[in-house]
């Protein structure tokens, strides 16, 4: 009554004039009670001890199957040791594969195999010669020479030369004179061939047969079913 004659204010106007009082202080209180501090409780300490970490470091290396060491044909791979794998065959004491150290010759392969037998003539093989990984080392064995065919109509030279049967000259361990035996090969041609073996270390294919000082294009396509590495 005291505001509504002091102001002049209708009942009307003193009524809403209370709710808006009273929602203002709801609303104050409700601030109030939401920002008010809350105890924390501080986390236990743990006295134990820590658990165990594990480690997860690369495992070991895979073992290699034996496709993977020796390949798909089954023929044996270099040794770990980055070694070389030869074949030394023909008239020695103990025939069969030979694993040598990088660099070896013809002569460590030969005593590897148990040595020459007696008798054995090896005058035209290259003892000092350094060995290829895959090579074969064949002693007292010379390949059959093949002889020429008659010659193609329209040809010459050469070019009309065929094959014979038996088995391709070894490129790596033929003498001057089984090389000479060759068609179309002379001594000059023949020692050519030595030469650059002995410069080379062997030949590791047939198309290498190319680089060697003589040969063309025409008389390589000559050699190559006669002769091999």
């Amino acid at each position: 009554m005291w505001v509504q004659v002091r102001c002049g204010l209708t009942p009307r106007s003193l009524a809403a004039l209370s709710v808006v009082l009273i929602v203002a202080v709801g609303f104050a209180v409700q601030h109030f009670w939401a920002g008010r501090p809350e105890p924390v409780r501080a986390p236990e300490r743990v006295t134990g001890p820590a658990p165990p970490v594990r480690t997860v470091g690369a495992g070991p290396a895979p073992t290699p199957s034996p496709l993977t060491a020796t390949g798909v044909s089954g023929a044996p791979g270099p040794s770990p040791s980055g070694g070389i794998v030869v074949d030394v065959s023909g008239k020695v004491r103990r025939p069969g594969i030979r694993r040598l150290p990088p660099g070896s010759r013809v002569a460590d392969a030969l005593a590897a195999a148990g040595g020459v037998r007696d008798g054995v003539d090896v005058t035209g093989l290259n003892r000092a010669r350094v060995l290829m990984d895959g090579e074969q080392v064949v002693v007292g064995v010379p390949g059959t020479v093949p002889g020429p065919a008659a010659p193609v109509a329209g040809g010459g030279g050469i070019a009309g030369a065929g094959a014979a049967a038996g088995a391709p000259v070894s490129l790596s361990s033929a003498t001057v004179d089984q090389l000479d035996a060759l068609p179309g090969v002379g001594p000059v041609l023949a020692q050519h061939i030595v030469d650059y073996r002995a410069q080379h270390g062997g030949f590791r294919s047939v198309d290498e047969l190319r680089e060697v000082n003589g040969i063309g294009d025409r008389r390589f396509e000559d050699l190559r079913p006669l002769v091999r590495p």
